[in-house]
């Protein structure tokens, strides 16, 4: 089928009690290890694509091909701009058909976020993209190291949250409540309460990014206070990592090592992919 929007996915999952992962890619290698993953899961799934990876990822090389593989899947797909900063971003993912945006103002003042939030969603809305903000501010640096921490000065407000919702009509709103970018210094504590506060609050699709290093509990728990939609890359940056080393250390020299390399870098993705995607429980919900 045709690429989705992100409300269609999240929405369902809301409804349902479950989340549905959003999953980075920056090659070829890691789009075929989520689809892979996906097809194998009958999950639906969101490739991200963030704008710290346009310097490593050719938006116009690599969106028909997501196009091509979506038309070949029965189950919804979902092609999003993660963490999109700049206006330039945005439009940029707009021109190159992506269905959905992910508009990070959490750098700005409250009042900006919402000016530019709206701005995006007054873009996207008569396409039928769907929008996703962040209040707060996550830990760790999205494309920055592997070792994150939260701030709990910086927690989403419950009541700015209500706020926010209301001005800019965004479908999903990721929130920060302990959790953070890469991996975690020390024991994620994520704070359920506020969690809990939020989505009575806001009552639309809520947004977990930083998903490496949460506990398949603390996963469970998080959805059932309405998290949505997982957003999850480091631990498959470290599969990779970790399946280049092993094969490295054994290689034979042979012309097709590099191949047989990339074969099981592929093979660890999707294991960890299907891993998140029972935990999640969106798997067998192709068809929810």
């Amino acid at each position: 089928m045709a690429l989705v929007n992100l409300k269609r996915i999240v929405d369902k999952a809301y409804q349902n009690g479950y989340a549905v992962g959003a999953f980075n890619i920056i090659d070829l290698n890691f789009l075929e290890a989520i689809t892979l993953a996906a097809r194998n899961s009958s999950s639906p799934v969101i490739l991200n694509i963030a704008e710290v990876h346009f310097p490593f990822i050719s938006l116009e090389h690599i969106v028909p091909v997501i196009k091509q593989i979506a038309s070949e899947e029965s189950f919804d797909f979902a092609l999003n701009l993660d963490h999109g900063l700049t206006m330039a971003a945005v439009e940029r993912a707009i021109k190159n058909d992506f269905s959905s945006i992910m508009f990070d103002g959490s750098r700005l003042e409250f009042d900006e976020n919402i000016r530019q939030t709206r701005e995006v969603v007054k873009m996207c809305h008569p396409l039928g993209i769907s929008v996703e903000a962040e209040l707060g501010a996550v830990g760790g640096a999205e494309g920055g190291g592997l070792v994150g921490s939260a701030d709990p000065a910086k927690y989403t407000d419950v009541q700015q949250a209500r706020e926010f919702v209301k001005q800019t009509g965004v479908d999903a709103l990721a929130v920060a409540i302990g959790n953070s970018h890469g991996r975690y210094k020390g024991k994620p504590d994520l704070d359920f309460n506020r969690l809990k506060e939020i989505n009575e609050t806001v009552k639309i699709p809520l947004v977990l990014h930083g998903g490496s290093g949460i506990s398949a509990d603390d996963f469970r728990h998080a959805i059932s206070l309405g998290i949505s939609k997982i957003n999850f890359f480091t631990g498959m940056s470290e599969a990779a990592l970790n399946a280049t080393s092993a094969f490295i250390q054994d290689v034979g020299r042979q012309y097709n090592d590099y191949p047989i390399m990339m074969k099981k870098v592929k093979e660890s993705i999707a294991t960890v992919v299907e891993q998140q995607m029972e935990i999640f429980g969106s798997k067998g919900k192709a068809a929810c």
